[in-house]
């Protein structure tokens, strides 16, 4: 839905700092001191990936890159520039000048052109989105916003001499370099505990980060009488649990001929893999852990008499649980019992972006009696093997891009089946091992989340900062103390 009052009431209204209340300064519309010119509507049928113009749509305004171009003829009164402003008018109004390749100027995103001298470019960069804002939270949606260029003509910015308008310009770049500085000093931080993360998970699955622990433990029992007993402990309870069967239709077996049956679970291919530390065995997925897939969604699952909460890709996240939006879908109590997820099962995305495939997290039981979709793996721990290990084993993974190599891409997703999923090798170390790992792990992320969080709260005082500095250069209180600090 489009404005349901004026701009300036908007204005009058509002309580933003940023639309500027110096009353000595007077105002003057965007529509007289500038031209506001409206895309085109290009065809979407000549609309291509990797040919042609690049197209400029309004998912694009700010970005300075575009994914989409444009085969057809066009008008060159539409060819957008580096340093041309530009406001997308619909959902959320932003506006940023253009500094990519040239490119179309498409339906929806308007290009604002100043026509006078009597208005300071950069001061009209730092004005606008104050504007944008107050006009975006005045205006009534069931959908998506809409913004005309009558409305955005109609903004009334304050209009300080020329003097004092170089003045505030000059003061807000001098105290936004110094914070563009600190910020970016925060995000290399940030970027650096990303990488100290994954280089943790690697070295948490590679047996760096105990071996000191190792030295200090030589009589551990080594991981291959581990697995050994894993492998014959699934075994013995697939027979008992094939003769049970049997002998409740009255079939006793007279041989052993059935054992035959047995399907071992896949064991790994060691080709090209590095050596272990000592006391550790390569496994795979699918021996050291049971392997499904969730249950498709489908439309005669909508509704029915047994509706349950189920968890898909994007409840997934990595190490946590999002319960934000969990929805339901009918569950016969013989697919409940199939598919219903209990604490401790470890969960990774089936289908994802891939840097983000096999994204894993554990179930811990916080929504009881959901289920699982097909978008999720879930993986059980056999006995003797600690589920927050394989969480760590799985997240290495997911970071090192093992999984993506393991899955098949279409369409920007990527897949990881159960079937490629059960080869993949595991590293596996002693049960009293992988405890200690999973503690060393442990300590290590606290910290960095904790680091994190400390980055992230600055971040977000730094963009306070950044709108008080505005707040005041619109408000003229920056500009009276710069003139006291000038006496």
């Amino acid at each position: 839905m489009a404005l349901t009052v004026s701009v300036a009431e908007i204005v009058e209204r509002s309580n933003n700092p940023l639309l500027g209340k110096a009353d000595s300064w007077g105002r003057v519309l965007l529509g007289e001191v500038a031209t506001i010119q409206n895309g085109f509507a290009f065809k979407s049928s000549q609309f291509t990936k990797d040919a042609g113009m690049p197209l400029i749509r309004i998912r694009d305004v700010g970005k300075d890159a575009t994914d989409t171009r444009y085969v057809g003829e066009y008008d060159p009164a539409y060819l957008v520039n580096a340093g041309d402003l530009l406001i997308g008018m619909d959902g959320d109004f932003n506006s940023a000048r253009w500094h990519g390749e040239p490119g179309l100027l498409n339906q929806r995103v308007c290009r604002i052109t100043l026509t006078s001298d009597i208005y300071h470019p950069k001061l009209l960069d730092y004005a606008l989105p104050g504007y944008l804002k107050a006009i975006n939270e005045m205006t009534s949606s069931v959908t998506v916003k809409h913004l005309s260029s009558k409305s955005i003509a109609a903004i009334p910015l304050p209009l300080p001499p020329m003097e004092q308008q170089e003045s505030i310009v000059a003061e807000i770049e001098k105290q936004f370099s110094r914070l563009d500085e600190a910020v970016a000093n925060l995000k290399r931080v940030k970027a650096n505990l990303k990488r100290y993360k994954a280089a943790v998970l690697k070295a948490a699955v590679e047996g760096k980060l105990t071996e000191e622990w190792r030295k200090a433990h030589p009589a551990i029992e080594p991981a291959s009488k581990l697995l050994g007993r894993i492998l014959a402990e699934r075994r013995a309870k697939w027979e008992e649990a094939e003769l049970a069967k049997m002998e409740a239709k009255g079939n006793a077996p007279k041989t052993d001929k059935w054992k035959a049956k047995y399907k071992e679970p896949a064991a790994p291919d060691t080709t090209g893999l590095p050596e272990l530390p000592k006391g550790w065995v390569w496994a795979s997925y699918d021996q050291v852990g049971k392997l499904q897939l969730g249950r498709q969604r489908a439309p005669k699952y909508h509704s029915g008499p047994n509706m349950r909460p189920y968890l898909r890709v994007q409840n997934v996240f990595e190490d946590r649980i999002d319960l934000s939006d969990v929805m339901e879908m009918d569950f016969p109590p013989s697919d409940f019992a199939k598919y219903e997820l209990k604490p401790g099962d470890l969960l990774l995305n089936e289908g994802q972006s891939p840097e983000l495939l096999g994204r894993p997290a554990i179930y811990q039981g916080d929504l009881p009696g959901a289920c699982f979709t097909n978008t999720l793996i879930r993986f059980k721990a056999i006995e003797g093997v600690i589920v927050q290990f394989a969480l760590h084993v799985s997240r290495h993974y997911m970071h090192s891009g093992r999984f993506v190599d393991e899955g098949t891409i279409t369409t920007n997703i990527a897949h990881l089946s159960v079937g490629r999923l059960a080869t993949v090798e595991f590293p596996l170390p002693s049960s009293a091992e992988q405890a200690r790992i999973v503690g060393e792990v442990d300590r290590h992320l606290t910290l960095i989340r904790e680091t994190e969080t400390q980055v992230d709260t600055n971040l977000k005082r730094a963009e306070r900062l950044r709108q008080s500095i505005l707040s005041g250069a619109f408000s003229g209180h920056l500009y009276s103390s710069l003139m006291q600090a000038a006496s």
